[in-house]
């Protein structure tokens, strides 16, 4: 019996270091290459003309609220085409009446058909279509740039060979526990994608802050693949388009597009299930490199409290977790105060515990669920 005691514990043992090992070169190779990355100094003298499209579907408030901030970028030639798709308030008139204020607004109204499920890519097809510029710039109607230099930020980055450009859209900062978690989420989420992008495996954008040129749309065959999944007008489409060299990113703070996030559990829990419904059809490559990090993480905390019950050991696994903890912990600390998220550096060690527990209980009670909103 002690033999085989001795033999599971030098097994465990094995395993935590193999785990902690590709922990550690995960944020090697992925997240220390976005530390470091820097925005090249182009000039913009010989900006592209742009076209701003955006969706919209009983957006009055934030319509109101948000399209002069769009309206009024700092930027010589660009237009905003915004659709809007079946809305029942006063979305129309508000769009009118700023269109009298900004000409370059250019309206276009989907009525109601009950023949037709909600969901965002038909009416981003048509936006796209009715376009008159080559570089498309999407966004969403309850987002706000964080500056007049978005656009000229995002549009600087194109060229004959980098035809996608992904930005950072981050939450609105409030009270509560909930609000850092959306945070750290959203934040861990573009440490991901923006680094598997610059490390030549991109799978996702966000659709509050990307853009791309309107012949690769087309050359895909817009969302056509895909059309039948609601979600997936950002990612999924990066799947299709995207590839080592036609794609780059862009992160300077007056690039940030904000946008408010979720204020109950159970609206960000249905928001995490909708967005969920794409990653099945994620390449297999990056399928098993994002399948890498919760299970070397979920391997790595089980192995740990297994061992430090062996006292033999005891020292020496948590000198093993000390120094990836101080890695992660300075690497994304680092990371996180590059998208102004510097409150949750502090607890970071925790959140990151949270997430390993919160974030397979969503992705899994999600199995078998149809989601028919956007």
């Amino acid at each position: 019996m002690p033999q085989i005691a001795n033999d599971f514990v030098s097994f465990l043992l094995i395993i935590y270091i193999v785990v902690v090992g590709i922990q550690l070169l995960y944020l090697f190779v992925f997240h220390l290459r976005l530390f470091f990355h820097k925005a090249k100094d182009t000039q913009s003298n010989n900006l592209p003309p742009i076209s701003v499209v955006i969706c919209a579907r009983n957006e009055e408030d934030n319509l109101f609220k948000y399209l002069p901030k769009i309206a009024e970028q700092d930027y010589p030639n660009f237009e905003i085409v915004i659709i809007n798709d079946q809305s029942v308030d006063n979305s129309k008139y508000i769009i009118l009446t700023y269109q009298k204020k900004y000409p370059n607004i250019k309206y276009i109204e989907l009525e109601r058909n009950k023949h037709r499920q909600f969901g965002k890519k038909l009416p981003l097809t048509v936006g796209i279509k009715g376009a008159k510029n080559e570089l498309i710039v999407v966004t969403d109607a309850d987002c706000y740039p964080s500056s007049n230099q978005w656009l000229k930020l995002l549009a600087k980055n194109y060229n004959a060979k980098k035809q996608i450009i992904l930005g950072y859209s981050p939450y609105v900062k409030t009270k509560g526990l909930l609000n850092k978690l959306i945070r750290f989420d959203t934040s861990h989420i573009a440490i991901t994608y923006l680094s598997f992008a610059k490390t030549a495996l991109p799978y996702m954008g966000v659709g509050r802050n990307m853009a791309y040129s309107k012949q690769l749309f087309e050359n895909v065959g817009g969302f056509k693949k895909h059309y039948h999944i609601t979600s997936g007008d950002d990612d999924l489409f990066i799947k299709e388009a995207a590839n080592r060299k036609n794609i780059t990113i862009e992160l300077d703070e007056d690039s940030f597009v904000y946008s408010q996030p979720k204020t109950t559990f159970k609206d960000w829990i249905n928001q995490k299930h909708r967005h969920f419904t794409t990653a099945p059809e994620y390449k297999l490559i990056n399928k098993m490199f994002l399948g890498i990090f919760p299970l070397t993480l979920f391997l790595m905390y089980i192995t740990l409290f297994i061992l430090l019950f062996n006292t033999k050991w005891y020292a020496f696994v948590l000198t093993v977790f000390g120094i990836r903890l101080l890695f992660y912990w300075v690497v994304n600390g680092l990371l996180l105060k590059k998208l102004h998220q510097k409150d949750l550096i502090l607890f970071y060690p925790i959140w990151e515990i949270v997430y390993a527990i919160v974030m397979p209980f969503i992705y899994y009670s999600n199995r078998g669920t149809k989601r028919n909103k956007w």
